[in-house]
């Protein structure tokens, strides 16, 4: 299953680990992607676009990747941009840059998919004029084009890197679709010329780049090396099994890494969902456990959630099982990566949802009717806090006896137990517990940057 010989009798597990959000998407999966990327030969990015964020912290260094895969930050890993990623080149190679003048270098460690799609200057004008449109119904994009381009992707209009290396039919694309977007958006017009020669220099930067990512990871796994894949976005911003319309554009979930890299199923070996200790989520859309009040401004405030794109405050609330349950089956996960539990610190009592109650009826999975979800209470239990800090703990048994009881209850009712948690924001403030890692991830034997 993982590329290699099994003897008769012999038994393996494969390599390859997904790692993605459970929740509403500002998880922590930078950090968690950063944190076990030592283990892998390759990180794989597998859909979204620089909508994304991974905020990651090395010795108090801070690092925000958009589109680069979050295994960049270690010398001699692979990463690659597969094909359902939407890729700004503008924003790939400002991010580039970024990373070069912190002294990481790129060259020969990042790869992108010749058949990934293009987000190009008239997507972000037709993203803007679509959210203007929808009025009271706005999603909350970040209006960088993501949703446009992958439009355009279905719509079989779309422009792939490869296509790069046609100048000519490059053109008539451009033109078809410049055309396009003048008929829609009329207070001003787009001129083609410029946009095609901005395009042009930028294929000399990025073909270069080009490979079909498809092959390059089926051939690393027949030579038996390790890779991760790392998702965007979260679970309940999927756009098939999200919170409906109120979701990005592609498959954040388990599905979307076969399909956004070209690999089967039986690559994956184990999925770990991030989830943080409690729940935050940007944009519109219900969220059942939002707090308006200041415990939910003292969450944002301790958790600095803001958004590391676009800087957008979150909407915080307590932990909602209902929804990591959710995500649990949906991803198939084998174990939880738990974030933020430092942020808890202090408080005297901590609410998690267990269940819903709506229309006089009790729910314990999550609806699939985004209306009914909005009108869903949260049916909450009380857990005492802890006053001792978590913050910087690496060891289970340094947490405090009530965080300890607060991470085992979240393990009971979301259904998977926690192989990671997080007690502060720098790569080495975790704690790895080897028990639940050797029972659910197998052969993943974990080491650190550190």
């Amino acid at each position: 299953m993982d590329g290699r010989t099994i003897a008769p009798g012999q038994t393996t597990t494969p390599m390859n680990l997904a790692v993605l959000g459970a929740q509403w998407g500002d998880e922590g999966k930078g950090k968690v992607v950063d944190l076990l990327t030592p283990n892998f030969d390759i990180v794989a990015r597998y859909q979204g676009g620089h909508n994304a964020g991974h905020t990651v912290y090395v010795n108090g260094r801070k690092f925000v990747l958009r589109l680069i895969p979050s295994g960049m930050l270690h010398p001699g890993v692979t990463c690659v941009i597969g094909n359902g990623v939407v890729v700004d080149p503008t924003a790939l190679f400002a991010e580039i840059d970024e990373l070069a003048h912190a002294g990481i270098d790129v060259t020969n460690r990042l790869f992108v998919s010749d058949k990934a799609h293009l987000i190009l200057p008239y997507h972000r004008d037709l993203d803007l004029l679509s959210e203007a449109r929808r009025g009271e119904r706005k999603i909350g994009t970040t209006s960088r084009g993501i949703g446009p381009a992958y439009e355009d992707k279905i719509a079989r209009r779309g422009i792939r890197v490869g296509d790069l290396a046609d100048p000519a039919g490059l053109e008539k694309n451009i033109r078809d679709n410049v055309n396009a977007r003048n008929r829609l958006v009329h207070d001003s017009t787009m001129e083609v010329e410029p946009v095609l020669a901005t395009l042009l220099d930028q294929a000399r930067r990025l073909l270069p780049l080009a490979r079909d990512v498809s092959l390059m990871l089926n051939d690393a796994m027949r030579a038996g090396r390790r890779i991760m894949f790392e998702g965007a976005q979260g679970t309940l911003l999927d756009i098939d099994h999200g919170t409906y319309p109120y979701v990005t554009s592609s498959n954040a979930t388990i599905g979307g890494a076969c399909t956004g890299l070209g690999v089967g199923p039986r690559a994956i070996g184990a999925v770990v969902g991030v989830v943080k200790a409690y729940t935050t989520r940007v944009g519109e859309g219900p969220l059942p456990t939002e707090l308006s009040d200041d415990m939910g401004q003292r969450l944002r405030d301790s958790g600095n959630e803001y958004g590391a794109v676009t800087g957008r405050p979150r909407r915080c609330g307590w932990y909602d099982a209902v929804a990591v349950r959710y995500g649990a089956r949906i991803n198939g996960l084998d174990a939880l990566a738990l974030t933020k539990l430092d942020v808890l610190d202090g408080l005297e009592r901590i609410d998690i949802c267990t269940s819903y109650r709506c229309g006089g009826k009790t729910l314990t999975e999550f609806p699939s009717d985004v209306a009914q979800l909005a009108a869903c209470e949260p049916v909450y239990e009380s857990m005492p806090g802890w006053t001792s800090p978590t913050k910087g703990a690496r060891r289970y048994d340094e947490l405090p006896e009530a965080a300890r009881r607060y991470v085992a209850r979240l393990e009971e009712i979301s259904g998977v137990p926690a192989a990671i948690i997080s007690t502060g924001s720098d790569r080495g403030e975790t704690i790895l517990r080897q028990d639940v890692i050797a029972a659910k991830l197998g052969s993943l034997v974990l080491k650190t940057g550190d």
